[in-house]
């Protein structure tokens, strides 16, 4: 079983009405609601950070070696894939 720690978090008072509401009716703890808002949360911008890592990466590869893929070219790809087809990724050109 995982390791948990208390947290306090301070709400104004209509947040806390709203999120006892939606406890009721989704006949769930207020604690579950907050629990579950803060894990999507902090998931979504762990992924987030990780495609502006990954952005910022391929830049810095762009800028050293200048290799691209033109935006028809990834289009074309796209496009065979969301067909069904398999397709071999562009190749990267100067």
């Amino acid at each position: 079983m995982p390791i948990v720690a208390t947290t306090s978090l301070k709400l104004d008072l209509e947040l806390k009405q709203r999120v006892q509401q939606l406890a009721s009716t989704r006949r769930r703890s207020a604690h579950w609601i907050m629990r579950e808002a803060v894990e999507q949360y902090v998931s979504r911008e762990e992924n987030r950070e990780q495609f502006r890592q990954d952005a910022l990466a391929a830049w810095n590869d762009y800028q050293t070696t200048g290799l691209h893929a033109t935006a028809e070219e990834a289009d074309a790809w796209l496009a065979k894939l969301e067909a069904g087809e398999e397709a071999e990724a562009p190749l990267c050109h100067l």
